[in-house]
């Protein structure tokens, strides 16, 4: 199924790489690549793609080509997400989907018209404990979900020296630790209660108000070097963040963000409280889904065993102890998306431009929030 349709990715930066290794492992063709001219022939020399652009429109133009994932910066998602739809290619976009809800909204019509797949990259739905929460979710084993709890942390721009294009508002848009990561997290919990959120209450924060930039290129997760020359920038994008939640089922959520959390590397912790019961997940510990009890012992469930529940089936290709992580979720995430693609009719799992243009609505609900400081409807 998957060797019959082609695929092109636009980026080369840190994830660029990560959708094209996934994409392989799934045993599709990857035909093109596309970046800046002066770093695409290296890069695709690199990968063994035989076709590499300067310039996405020229990509967009291979009929060597069915699928694009755009995987650049965050202000080209709107127009390379509709150029690709109006040359009849699907569509996998990183996210956020777009730099504001005026542009998603374009994205979400043109892709309802298009007779094509659009995606949103919120990989974060296909750890397998995230698929057995949204069935235990679905199938009322928690009960009535009363509250969550949660947080996403890192601490690759801890230091005033880290830098990267995500902190300047004209290239990632004007919220950053919150629509980075915290997006993932919001669309996680949204997916495994099967609801979304309908109003927040935010306090944003920004411990670094200067930072120094490297004077030079800086890829994503780079570590500072004391041998670079740098230019003082005042930083007008937030940190960290609290976001007090309210789901359209009546659930409350809090959510804390940071990107300055000194240990935590790539830290997603969800807490779902039931009527029933509750149950506990961290990507750092990714095998593990925990439950807990109000009148027995809490109980521990490995994945791929009875007790972690049948909710990933489909969704994992290796047994206990054995562990499937963060590259596994993209491929798990392109196996939804290129069943769906080649006329599959299993469950689609994946986010949609609907989905995408949700979490940029959140998004601008918080920055309306913290400037208010009062709750604010999505």
């Amino acid at each position: 199924m998957t060797k019959q349709i082609r695929a092109g990715v636009i980026g080369t930066g840190f994830i660029g790489p990560v959708h094209l290794e996934a994409l392989r492992r799934l045993g599709v063709s990857v035909t093109a690549l596309c970046d800046l001219p002066d770093r695409v022939r290296a890069a695709a020399d690199k990968f063994g793609i035989p076709e590499a652009f300067g310039e996405y429109r020229e990509m967009l133009r291979s009929p060597n080509l069915d699928v694009v994932h755009i995987t650049s910066p965050n202000r080209f998602h709107c127009e390379m997400s509709l150029a690709a739809l109006k040359a009849g290619k699907h569509v996998v976009c990183e996210k956020p989907l777009a730099m504001n809800t005026r542009e998603t909204a374009q994205i979400v019509k043109l892709a309802r018209g298009s007779g094509k797949v659009f995606a949103v990259n919120y990989n974060v739905r296909f750890y397998p404990a995230v698929l057995a929460l949204h069935r235990m979710v679905a199938r009322g084993e928690l009960g009535d979900i009363i509250h969550v709890n949660g947080s996403y942390m890192q601490d690759w721009l801890f230091k005033d020296t880290d830098y990267n294009w995500r902190l300047l508002p004209q290239e990632g848009g004007k919220l950053r630790a919150v629509a980075d990561i915290g997006t993932h997290w919001m669309d996680t919990v949204s997916f495994i209660l099967g609801a979304k959120i309908a109003s927040v209450f935010a306090d944003l924060g920004t411990f670094h108000k200067t930072r120094r930039r490297p004077l030079g290129e800086v890829q994503t997760f780079a570590k500072s070097d004391a041998k670079m020359n740098y230019a003082s920038y005042k930083v007008e994008t937030e940190d960290f963040a609290s976001v007090l939640l309210q789901f359209a089922n009546g659930a409350r959520g809090n959510l804390g963000v940071s990107q300055v959390a000194a240990g935590r590397k790539n830290c997603i912790r969800i807490e779902i409280y039931g009527s029933k019961k509750s149950a506990w997940w961290c990507s750092e510990e990714p095998e593990m889904l925990r439950f807990g009890n109000r009148d027995g012992a809490n109980e521990t469930a490995v994945r791929a065993t009875p007790a972690f529940g049948d909710g990933a089936a489909g969704f994992m290709d290796y047994p206990p102890g054995h562990v499937e992580g963060f590259p596994d979720t993209f491929k798990m995430l392109f196996r939804n998306i290129y069943a769906a693609i080649a006329g599959g009719k299993g469950e689609r799992l994946f986010a949609t431009a609907g989905d995408g243009h949700q979490e940029v609505a959140v998004c601008e609900a918080i920055m309306k929030s913290n400037k208010a400081r009062k709750w604010t409807t999505v």
